[in-house]
């Protein structure tokens, strides 16, 4: 095996979509939720969700990210907001789903978790951890993805940071005793994947089709999905 663990970024890596379409969009449905469910204000609730990802973004370790996201969620909202969680939990399981339009499909995904799980003693997916299990099991049903081909997946009931932190890379790592030097991370976001990654110590791809970069481009892999494939390939 040449590394120890190859991880892969979940929105706009192995799943297509334009992240900020795709927020817009998925809010808007569950705004309409939590309206008929407990009578929010839309805009007030997509408020409280905006200050319960911020402090999850910007969480030190000290607690999960679950815990953190709705305590914040409930400064604004109120603490009615946690009898509502199943609510929101079966959004992801049914409404979330009619999102999957503001995404496409990608039917190289499992091609490059095979080439991945034939080069890496672990295949972790490492998606911003700010959504429950049953959303990230849902965005990954679109590409035709099952949970089990990975040996661990990040989400907000797991983790205690976020990208674009780099403890982020190194909680995984410690989980699993990992020597990042020894981890090889896939991603479009140059800041959050490639940037933050490489700071935890390890080896980066940056997927392009998606890219997202608010600074210059990293001096690093880098291609087309099609491309990774071909990386992987040839390491």
């Amino acid at each position: 095996m040449i590394y120890d663990a190859i991880l892969f970024d979940l929105d706009g890596t192995l799943l297509p979509m334009d992240n900020d379409a795709f927020t817009k969009g998925y809010l808007g449905l569950l705004s309409a939720v939590a309206e008929k469910a407990g009578g929010y204000d839309r805009e007030m609730f997509i408020k409280g969700m905006w200050k319960g990802v911020y402090a999850m973004v910007k969480n030190d370790g000290s607690c999960k990210n679950e815990d953190v996201f709705w305590k914040m969620t409930a400064d604004v909202l109120g603490d009615e907001i946690y009898k509502h969680v199943p609510v929101f939990d079966r959004f992801y399981e049914n409404e979330f789903h009619e999102a999957k339009k503001l995404t496409g499909p990608n039917p190289l995904a499992m091609e490059a978790i095979r080439l991945a799980r034939s080069k890496a003693k672990k295949v972790i997916l490492a998606t911003n951890p700010l959504f429950p299990t049953v959303a990230v099991h849902s965005r990954l049903s679109w590409i035709n993805v099952k949970p089990e081909v990975f040996d661990w997946i990040t989400d907000y009931t797991n983790s205690s940071t976020c990208k674009p932190n780099p403890a982020y890379y190194k909680e995984i790592c410690e989980k699993f005793g990992l020597d990042p030097e020894k981890c090889l991370m896939i991603g479009n976001n140059a800041q959050e994947d490639v940037e933050a990654g490489r700071a935890a110590g390890m080896s980066t791809f940056l997927v392009t089709d998606w890219l997202i970069n608010n600074g210059e481009m990293p001096d690093c892999p880098q291609g087309s999905f099609k491309d990774l494939i071909s990386y992987l390939e040839q390491l």
